[in-house]
């Protein structure tokens, strides 16, 4: 029996996953069919296309070089099963991102041409062209993941060790993952910035105006911030909440096939489920945000629903290694000596997972979005100038925090009541279920606000602007709430990985586990994890605010230069622009990439009590630093785009100038250090996991 489970399960991951990579090569392919509109709008789009290429072109070379360096180490210092699987890790996320982002920068135009037939066309390309990234970011995960699994398999490795080896393609996709949200985060940052202060603020001209000299610069800094760095964060998360989930399993239960291929089998049905998905995604009404949650919810209750069999089939009848509550086994340090859990407890899970996943987009729209009170008065106290604006929304984002707190601790409270820290792991497995259609809907901001501004670069007739400004709209949101989704699918899964490091220390030997605050090393590695986040945090923002500098001294040098350019008579450089953003950002990702790693290593060798404690640290300060920075940016943004949109005063007024100083300084919050926390808290866990051979 449990020779066909393997053999089965991981036939039926390969052949989902596989699903997932032909949805998105047909449906590019349909895609890259639509017209992509006159000869003006194509050539915006290939700028922005060139500078998006170039940038992660540069980025990955840099990237590669650290790489192989660590497969290297990973390979003598470890094993070489685990160096492949860290090569195999970073190549897959790398190619998500980069595949996804080019069919992003490709819809852009796109999306403008289909806005001249209504919001229904606009609609359907926008969200394909997110949806072919998404299912990508979930298809290349579990492919590799699986696959690698397999080969591993047939070359008769050992359940544990094959899991080992995958902790290595874990950290392949984490290391790629911190890079690129870094990196991307402060390109996109910078350029906005520089574009905002001086076109804005200083010349009163409009957004997506072609005289602003980084305009072009902004545009790439969406897709290769918001898309290509948002893929590789998931793509990280999902492989590494798969890894850690299989690793749970087999050292506590007596079932190895089993536990090791039902996490895979999860991710799998859970594609096909975000396929049939993206197929409800329509609007005959016009409500963009009720078409595209529609989808997210046809998605969520056909997962919820294939669950159930498959955890009877595989997860029936489960054991302790070492019996049932045995004292001392790891099973009773996971468990707590409780009963073990049936299927039925574990597709509870599962439930508490996808109810997570509803709860956190809840909170996270009512925080970002125009709709509700926190953005409300943020934009009413811009009124009062832009000090009252800055503290309205710093207390929006410290007051964000608590809500999602409370949603992780109830989820954590159900899921370990029924199968304890396994359960957990098996909830977030069922979280990530959704990431295909998360990613689509953090990809559709990007392509739409793309299109708007190439719609006014082009000089579209107004109706389009009236299509794309909605969908724009919209996508501001779905960003948000992305973002909130992605940093509670991370703090569960570093929940997972710190307790697959308990059992691995406890399965080399270590004696003893116990991580108490009276203890000098624990305690002192709490604060070492929580002044990781503080200091990685300000080393982002000040490289948005540096590398933000020198765009704002380019756009006035043009300026003063080409007089011209404000009188339609010269064009600007756009490619001096982005050339400026694309060596600030690859030279300031460096220094704060380096922190989870390097640190963590110090911290580890001196003491695996200590890093416990910097687990911890990382964990708990890292939710609250990165959902305060990215709710309460926000909230910032919206209460900016809500001015414009004609209240308290509308644009040009004293209100406005206040919100667009909230904004830049919201803008590295959201954008920048607080989603690059999450990979940052994840990569310190897999690293602590990988280094338990030699700490103890």
């Amino acid at each position: 029996m449990t020779d066909f489970l393997n053999d089965w399960g991981i036939v039926v991951a390969l052949v989902c996953a596989g699903c997932a990579v032909l949805y998105g090569a047909l449906t590019s392919r349909w895609l890259l069919s639509k017209s992509p509109g006159n000869e003006r709008m194509q050539e915006i789009s290939r700028a922005v296309q060139e500078g998006a290429s170039a940038y992660l072109r540069r980025q990955y070379t840099i990237i590669g070089g650290v790489a192989v360096v660590l497969f290297i180490l990973i390979g003598f210092g470890i094993d070489w099963r685990t160096a492949a699987g860290f090569a195999i890790g970073g190549i897959l996320s790398g190619s998500a991102g980069f595949i996804g982002m080019n069919v992003s920068v490709r819809m852009n135009a796109r999306v403008a041409e289909s806005a001249r037939g209504g919001v229904p066309p606009a609609l359907d390309v926008a969200f394909k062209g997110g949806a072919v990234t998404g299912l990508l970011v979930a298809g290349l995960a579990l492919l590799g993941v699986a696959g690698y699994y397999g080969i591993l398999q047939l070359a008769d490795v050992s359940q544990k060790d094959a899991v080992d080896a995958l902790v290595g393609l874990g950290f392949g996709g984490s290391l790629i993952s911190v890079f690129a949200r870094l990196g991307g985060g402060i390109f996109t940052k910078a350029a906005d910035v520089g574009a905002d202060l001086v076109g804005k603020v200083e010349a009163g001209i409009p957004e997506d105006d072609p005289r602003n000299p980084a305009v072009i610069a902004d545009n790439v800094g969406d897709n290769v911030g918001d898309c290509a760095g948002m893929a590789a964060d998931l793509f990280e998360t999902y492989a590494v909440t798969a890894v850690a989930v299989m690793l749970l399993g087999v050292l506590t239960f007596n079932q190895l096939d089993a536990v090791a291929i039902y996490p895979l089998v999860i991710g799998g049905v859970s594609l096909i489920a975000s396929i049939i998905g993206t197929f409800a995604v329509r609007s005959r009404s016009g409500n963009v945000e009720r078409a595209l949650y529609q989808g997210l919810a046809v998605s969520g209750v056909l997962a919820a629903a294939a669950f159930f069999p498959i955890t009877k089939w595989m997860m029936d009848g489960l054991h302790f290694k070492g019996g049932e509550g045995a004292g001392g086994s790891i099973a009773s340090i996971i468990q707590g000596g409780g009963a073990e859990p049936t299927s039925t407890d574990l597709w509870l899970c599962t439930l508490i997972g996808i109810g997570v996943t509803a709860f956190l987009f809840l909170i996270t729209d009512y925080y970002t979005s125009t709709r509700f009170r926190p953005v409300r008065t943020t934009a009413r106290a811009s009124q009062t100038g832009h000090a009252t604006n800055i503290i309205q929304g710093l207390a929006q984002g410290f007051q964000s925090t608590a809500a999602p707190a409370l949603v992780l601790v109830l989820g954590i409270l159900g899921a370990n009541g029924l199968a304890g820290v396994y359960g957990v792991g098996v909830a977030v497995m069922a979280q990530l279920s959704l990431t295909g259609l998360i990613v689509a809907l953090d990809a559709f901001g990007p392509i739409t606000d793309n299109a708007g501004g190439i719609a006014e670069m082009a000089d579209l007739p107004q109706e389009v602007r009236n299509i794309t400004d909605p969908l724009d709209a919209v996508g501001n949101t779905t960003k948000a709430v992305t973002k909130g989704y992605a940093i509670g699918s991370a703090v569960l899964a570093a929940l997972v990985l710190f307790a697959a490091f308990i059992q691995e220390l406890q399965a080399e030997g270590a004696k003893d586990l116990g991580f108490s605050l009276f203890d000098p090393p624990v305690l002192m590695g709490l604060l070492i994890g929580g002044m990781m986040v503080y200091l990685f945090s300000a080393l982002a923002i000040e490289a948005v605010g540096r590398a933000g500098g020198g765009v704002v001294e380019e756009v006035r040098r043009q300026f003063n230069e080409k007089p011209g350019i404000m009188e339609g008579t010269e064009r600007p450089d756009y490619a001096r622009a982005v050339g400026i953003v694309t060596a600030a950002a690859q030279k300031e990702m460096i220094a704060p990439a380096l922190i989870p790693i390097g640190v963590t290593l110090i911290v580890g060798f001196i003491s695996y009590k200590a890093l416990g404690g910097l687990l911890m640290g990382v964990i708990i300060v890292g939710f609250f630093m990165a959902v305060s920075m990215t709710s309460g940016g926000g909230a910032w943004d919206n209460a900016k785009k809500l001015i414009e949109d004609g209240e308290y005063g509308g644009k040009g007024s004293e209100a406005h100038a206040a919100s667009v100083t909230g904004d830049t300084v919201g803008d590295p919050y959201k954008d920048t250090a607080g989603p690059a926390i999450n990979p940052m808290i994840k990569v310190a866990n897999i690293v602590a996991i990988l280094i338990i051979p030699f700490i103890t």
